[in-house]
């Protein structure tokens, strides 16, 4: 049996003293668990007087009863925290539940007994006699189930007592039941997964057809479309942009519906009667979507079809879908780029050209006053389309250069991130840094044209070259002219910027923000890192710059800002920094909205968003002293076998994580 590792095992001392403070009864010197201490008394799952409440004590207790000799040892005990460790606890306590003769192997008798013992056998008897049944059993009842076939089986059960309740309940065997019928069947096979609102407003929802009956079809959907509430609260937010205050159409929600084949228009349909039962406005919010979900412990596992948001894991997909994926970010990544790189770009060539001015070495050499001044004489002498001179270069480069950047500061964060979650501030710092330096190799090249190109209108009738010509005028080694400031510029602006980002997105928006959030925080987030390293900009321009006649020249970083200090004084450093600072706030702005908007509009997930998660480390664990190691999770593996596998046990109260306290 494989461990969940992210589960810290109980100390076995430790655990003795919680055996012993519940084990009543003594047999040969040796201390056991009861039914009542266990189910009862211990796990708070059962009510403490009843003969049903006793019976279902004694089925809980089977769980971890291995001998099924109605008593526990300290051996089972222990055994059973460590299954509750294990990835398919969930299952495996059900297989125990099941297991009533303690061989390994369950038979037909074995399943019909514990499944009379439900509360949905109470309303409808399952009939055992289906081919369901018969197909893993064999038509004589024979065979027997291991732990494998007898996942799969339980699986099934569910959607199969959901059908033989529909033909219980269809009298007139017309292939209709009532909506008292529909509300009664609920209320056996989902109770306390239900929420208030729901079982309120369900037989007026159910019944508000002018015949006042549900079909199969509509029944089997109700049933899917409260399976999968969770899956539709995320596909809300992927269609709402996550904007919460956001009003959906059926059309919008069904559009964004059809990314997963799980939820079928009828499903739509049912969920928009529910959340319109009060008022008819044909649109639904995400707090209409809220109050469907069941006000239960927090301890409830996703059902089949769930995909609650950030509570999902990937399916292992193909190389050729790894391909497309990848594609599909980089494709987005260089739209968003582009649109955030053009809209800011005649800033960025005036920013380069204040840069460029050198303010000693030839008389009458300063040809702009400011920034504004720049821009005015760019559109006077050159035109409109002189602000977008070596745009193209730019464009070509903005793509590969954000996926670089982003994609290695996404990938030192994963390494830097804690345990819990968290990431130490020096993390965010070198993460940010390392996506900054690697980009520096792909867009130095690009960088250098970009520049040569954008200056190349300050010379009146001066011979204009191509990027081509460019390149083949710098040769290999000098496409890489100015790397060093280039990157003494990108590592410390990313070390300073995604931090900042990140910081301010989860100020503005807490855990959930909304589009508008990332865009004001790349623009806050711009000015520091962008302000401060104005110097280091304005050495990379000087270096990567062609020089004109009579104009200084450099040779490297450290003789650049020698002969830059000596012929122009300190301030020269910080030439352009206002235009660097309107170009660069902006544009990171404009890029990562755009990303965002791309993203949501265009979600896909590539067939990996697929696989709900049904393991214990999701579930979140009960706080009380005694509950240690994996028992923290008892009671949520119980309720798991309540709701997802749709096994309703009588008197079965789950008790609070919080509090302690029952809820039913």
């Amino acid at each position: 049996m494989a461990e969940n590792t992210s589960i810290k095992p109980a100390d076995s001392a430790e655990l003795k003293q919680i055996f012993l403070k519940y084990a009543s009864h003594v047999e040969k010197d040796e201390r056991l668990m009861t039914a009542g201490d266990f189910a009862q008394k211990y796990l708070g799952l059962v009510p403490e007087d009843g003969d049903v409440a006793a019976a279902t004590a004694r089925l809980v207790t089977g769980a971890a009863d291995q001998t099924k000799d109605g008593r526990i040892s300290f051996a089972e005990f222990q055994a059973f925290e460590t299954m509750l460790r294990a990835p398919d606890a969930l299952y495996m306590l059900a297989f125990q539940l099941f297991d009533v003769d303690c061989n390994g192997a369950i038979d037909l008798k074995e399943f019909k007994e514990v499944l009379s013992r439900t509360s949905m056998h109470e309303v409808v008897p399952f009939n055992a006699d289906c081919p369901l049944i018969k197909a893993y059993f064999g038509y004589d009842g024979s065979r027997k189930l291991d732990y494998s076939a007898f996942s799969e089986l339980i699986q099934e059960v569910k959607g199969e007592y959901l059908r033989q309740a529909f033909v219980h309940f269809d009298s007139k065997k017309n292939g209709t039941i009532s909506a008292l019928d529909l509300a009664e069947i609920l209320r056996a096979f989902r109770k306390g997964s239900l929420s208030e609102f729901v079982d309120e407003h369900l037989v007026t929802v159910a019944g508000g057809h002018a015949s006042h009956t549900v079909s199969y079809a509509y029944y089997k959907a109700f049933n899917g479309m409260l399976d999968k509430l969770s899956l539709l609260q995320h596909i809300f937010s992927l269609a709402s942009h996550d904007d919460a205050s956001k009003e959906l159409t059926k059309e919008e929600l069904l559009a964004s519906a059809g990314q997963f084949s799980q939820v079928t228009p009828m499903e739509i349909d049912i969920l928009f009667e529910l959340c319109n039962v009060n008022e008819q406005t044909g649109r639904v919010r995400l707090d209409n979507l809220k109050v469907l979900l069941p006000k239960m412990p927090p301890s409830r596992l996703p059902t089949a079809g769930e995909v609650p948001p950030g509570e999902y894991e990937y399916t292992e997909i193909s190389v050729f879908m790894q391909l497309m994926e990848s594609g599909y970010r980089f494709l987005l990544g260089g739209i968003a780029g582009a649109t955030g790189a053009t809209a800011v770009y005649p800033i960025d060539l005036v920013k380069t050209r204040m840069q460029n001015q050198r303010s000693a070495g030839m008389v009458g050499e300063l040809m702009y006053k400011n920034s504004f001044d720049c821009f005015l004489k760019v559109i006077r002498n050159e035109g409109p389309l002189g602000l977008y001179r070596g745009l193209g270069p730019q464009l070509v480069g903005v793509a590969p250069e954000k996926a670089i950047k982003l994609t290695m500061n996404d990938f030192m964060r994963g390494k830097m991130t804690n345990k819990d979650g968290s990431i130490p501030l020096l993390g965010e710092i070198i993460s940010g840094g390392c996506g900054g330096g690697c980009q520096v190799l792909f867009t130095n090249p690009l960088e250098i044209v970009k520049i040569r190109l954008q200056v190349q209108g300050e010379v009146q009738g001066g011979r204009k070259v191509g990027a081509v010509r460019i390149i083949r005028e710098l040769g290999a080694r000098g496409l890489y002219k100015g790397a060093s400031a280039c990157f003494m510029r990108d590592i410390p602006f990313s070390a300073i910027y995604f931090p900042t980002y990140a910081h301010m997105k989860t100020l503005l928006g807490g855990d959930e923000p909304k589009k508008i959030h990332f865009m004001i925080a790349g623009f806050i987030a711009g000015v520091p890192a962008a302000g401060l390293l104005t110097p280091a900009d304005v050495i990379k321009t000087r270096l990567q710059v062609k020089a004109r006649e009579g104009q200084r020249t450099y040779n490297g970083l450290v003789d650049c800002t020698r002969k830059i200090y000596a012929d122009e004084g300190g301030r020269a450093f910080w030439k352009g920094c206002g235009a660097r600072v309107c170009r660069s706030s902006p544009q990171f702005a404009v890029t990562l909205f755009t990303y965002e908007f791309l993203q949501s509009t265009f979600a896909l997930d590539f067939g990996r968003a697929k696989k709900p998660k049904s393991g214990p480390s999701e579930l979140p664990p009960l706080q009380h002293s005694d509950f240690i190691g994996g028992l923290q999770y008892a009671n949520s593996t119980f309720a798991g076998v309540e709701q997802h596998l749709g096994l309703v046990l009588p008197k079965f109260t789950p008790r609070s994580p919080a509090t302690g306290t029952h809820h039913r």
